[in-house]
């Protein structure tokens, strides 16, 4: 959605004519959650997705109808529908999604400069097309078309952006709380939490892709290593910074900064490094600890970190060896086996074949 975002502000400052189609709702099966975006412009160009190419061309067509002149409409489609075959949505489930022109009032530099900044920011959108707001930083940009419901929807999105989470919701037309006050308008709330963080310890050549693959998918990436000689940021040109100082020192300077979202690879292969950071680590709030070594080297640094104070909780939760077997060689496929791992515990996945599943490929 980032880049979505970032779009919709480029072309709204250019004055290039463009329709944002938002998925509001998901039923059953459904590839994007509540808030994926896709941009159609007036010359034809297209940014984003909302169904991974399964009613995109829809879409676009309902798209040319708001070009003409035609209102924000909200269009459902789903495979139980009589139509669905014939616009490609064959996946199983229902989407439903907005679809209205960019206006010059919508605050999208606004959102786009948070981003830019990590700052957390929610995007309101009225499904009736009747303003937006922007919500984040101790700020409120745009309106709804009333202090009360400013100040209502501004707490719902607040709540929603706490949490990390997208979707619709309801007030009152007078701007009151609550969504069983009539008549009532339901807004969409996009929420753009900041980046999950992702702490590489160890500059080695396993880091190099591990850098790149992890900024792909989003991650906001530091590099620490205490060897001058390989923490050098020419080699890591996607990591966001690049460190030298001790691993267990950076990481006990940041501590503030670990969350859930937040995850911890350390690469150096050297107890000297790996015991004291991996002790604060596991300590921490971190959703995601791995460690790269052998199940050998695993069990002396488990002993190590035994010795360093760390409960049978906290090794509970090293991933070690570090990521997901798939039978890869070398620092590439090592880099996309760890991702995968770090995206399955994120996620909730199980990391097995879907091919072994029964049950629909995304449960929302």
């Amino acid at each position: 959605m980032r880049h979505v975002i970032d779009q919709a502000a480029a072309w709204q400052s250019s004055g290039t004519r463009c329709v944002m189609a938002t998925v509001v709702r998901t039923w059953g099966s459904a590839p994007h959650g509540p808030g994926a975006s896709m941009l159609v412009a007036q010359d034809g160009r297209v940014v984003g997705s909302v169904s991974g190419g399964c009613v995109e061309s829809a879409v676009i067509a309902a798209a040319e109808e708001v070009f003409a002149g035609g209102p924000p409409v909200v269009e459902r489609w789903g495979v139980g529908d009589d139509d669905a075959f014939a616009v490609g949505l064959t996946c199983g489930g229902t989407i439903e999604v907005l679809i209205r022109e960019v206006g010059p009032d919508a605050p999208l530099g606004r959102v786009a400069a948070a981003l830019a900044a990590g700052v957390p920011v929610a995007l309101v959108t009225p499904l009736d097309g009747r303003g937006h707001l922007a919500v984040g930083g101790g700020a409120v940009t745009g309106t709804l078309g009333g202090p009360a419901a400013d100040r209502t929807a501004a707490l719902a999105a607040e709540g929603m952006l706490g949490r990390g989470v997208s979707g619709p919701v309801a007030i009152g037309e007078d701007g009151s709380p609550g969504p069983d006050c009539l008549p009532r308008r339901e807004l969409l709330v996009q929420s753009f939490a900041s980046r999950p963080g992702l702490l590489i310890f160890g500059a080695t050549e396993f880091a190099r892709p591990l850098v790149a693959f992890g900024a792909a998918l989003g991650h906001r990436v530091t590099v620490c290593d205490a060897r001058a000689v390989f923490a050098d940021p020419g080699r890591f040109p996607g990591a966001d910074e690049v460190v030298v100082d001790r691993p267990d020192r950076w990481f006990h300077a940041h501590e503030a900064l670990v969350g859930p979202s937040t995850a911890v690879c350390v690469l150096t292969h050297e107890p000297r490094f790996d015991v004291p950071v991996l002790a604060r680590a596991l300590r921490s709030a971190a959703g995601y600890v791995g460690a790269m070594g052998s199940r050998r080297t695993h069990e002396d640094r488990v002993g190590r970190l035994r010795e360093a104070g760390v409960t049978e909780a906290g090794l509970g939760r090293l991933r070690s060896p570090i990521g997901l077997d798939l039978g890869g060689r070398g620092p590439e496929e090592t880099a996309l086996s760890v991702l995968a791992e770090i995206v399955a515990v994120r996620r909730g996945g199980s990391g097995a074949p879907l091919t072994a599943g029964t049950g629909p490929v995304h449960v929302l």
